[in-house]
C-alpha cells in the first residue's frame, strides 16, 4: 500500500487480510499397520493405504502368544487384526482407519 493512502480500518470494505503463505508440503505420516496372515480386514486396509499412495510398515504377528500380548500392551477392549497407528497414535482397525483418514483430508 502506498505511503500516502490511508490505512483501511479492519471491516471496512476496503480492508482485505493480508495472505498468509500457506505451507503445502506433504504431512509427514508414520502409519503402521499390525496384521495376521489370512486377514481380510488387514488386506482391505492396506489396500486403502496404497489406493490412496499412503507408505506404511506392516509388522504382521501370527503367533497367538505374541498376538495377545500384542493386545493387552493396545487395551482391554482390542482383540482383532489389523491395528493401525498413525504417528505412533492406534486409530484402531480398518473403520478406525477409514475415520482417521477422513479427519485429515485424505
Amino acid at each position: 500500500m502506498p505511503l500516502d493512502q490511508p490505512a483501511q480500518a479492519i471491516g471496512s470494505p476496503a480492508y482485505t487480510r493480508p495472505r498468509r503463505r500457506l505451507n503445502l508440503a506433504p504431512m509427514t505420516l508414520k502409519i503402521t499397520v499390525y496384521s495376521k496372515s489370512a486377514c481380510p480386514q488387514c488386506e482391505s486396509a492396506k489396500s486403502l493405504l496404497k489406493a490412496r499412495s499412503l507408505p506404511y510398515e506392516e509388522i504382521k504377528i501370527d503367533d497367538e502368544a505374541e498376538r495377545l500380548a500384542f493386545y493387552a500392551k493396545c487395551g482391554p477392549a482390542v482383540r482383532q487384526m489389523p491395528q493401525v497407528f498413525i504417528n505412533d497414535q492406534r486409530v484402531g482397525g480398518l473403520t478406525g482407519l477409514q475415520a482417521a483418514l477422513q479427519q485429515l483430508g485424505l
